[in-house]
């Protein structure tokens, strides 16, 4: 039976998301479809398709922001008295978001702090749609979506994860050495598609983010501990490939 792998980095403008789609052959993925703008219409049939889909972007919100945020409608004390830096950013950082930089050293953008929400509001609509399709959408991984880290997985795999989104020659080079690096790992087929990858940042994090799925699957994924069950099924998981040997 053919195994497909989806990847979405997702942004709030459809003619900046990238996606891709690998299917599993016996000689190893080969990319065989690679896009730079997608549609939710777009999204929401192959999500459903997929084996699992990686997804470059927040899934969820901080409970403790959302917590915050309900005490201050309510006009209430959200915060301590007097409560500097730290306790703003306990607010903000979802408890994936502080495992990534435990375990990875890179640091995810905070969902409730940065621009990335405007992306995340994006996929807030997407999920519900596929929801009401009867289509498994646990934040935690354990349905058909899993968040992924494009930059963090790269680092795990020893490449270069920093550099590449940048424009111009310096970022198409980076962006080069990946795309050799990804075939030398996973013997990934780029069918004639490579071209697109290394032109396009959005696009390299897409097929990274279908990589990251199909290792998810294989079990080479660090997984959620089982005591933040209920909490990761509200803010998401980043699912980190495991350090190289």
């Amino acid at each position: 039976m053919e195994q497909y792998y989806f990847g979405i980095d997702l942004a709030a403008d459809p003619a900046k998301t990238g996606t891709a789609l690998i299917q599993v052959t016996p000689a190893g993925p080969l990319l065989i479809d690679a896009t730079c703008t997608a549609t939710d219409d777009h999204l929401t049939t192959h999500v459903a398709r997929a084996e699992l889909t990686g997804v470059d972007i927040p899934l969820g919100w901080p409970r403790a922001f959302r917590e915050f945020l309900n005490a201050h409608a309510a006009g209430e004390d959200g915060l301590p008295a007097g409560a500097g830096p730290d306790a703003r950013r306990e607010l903000v950082n979802r408890f994936t978001d502080l495992e990534v930089r435990r375990t990875a050293g890179v640091t995810p953008l905070p969902v409730a702090a940065e621009r990335i929400a405007h992306p995340a509001l994006r996929w807030a609509g997407i999920e519900q749609r596929l929801r009401a399709a009867g289509v498994n959408t646990h934040r935690g991984g354990e349905g058909k979506v899993a968040e992924v880290y494009p930059a963090a997985a790269l680092k795990q795999w020893g490449m270069r994860h920093r550099g590449y989104k940048g424009a111009g020659d310096a970022g198409r080079a980076v962006r080069e050495e990946i795309a050799a690096g990804l075939s030398a790992r996973f013997g990934l087929d780029w069918g004639n598609r490579r071209s697109l990858a290394v032109g396009s940042a959005d696009c390299l994090d897409a097929v990274i983010a279908a990589l990251i799925a199909r290792e998810v699957r294989a079990g080479r994924c660090i997984a959620p501990p089982a005591d933040q069950a209920e909490l990761v099924a509200e803010e998401g998981w980043i699912w980190v490939p495991r350090a190289r040997a």
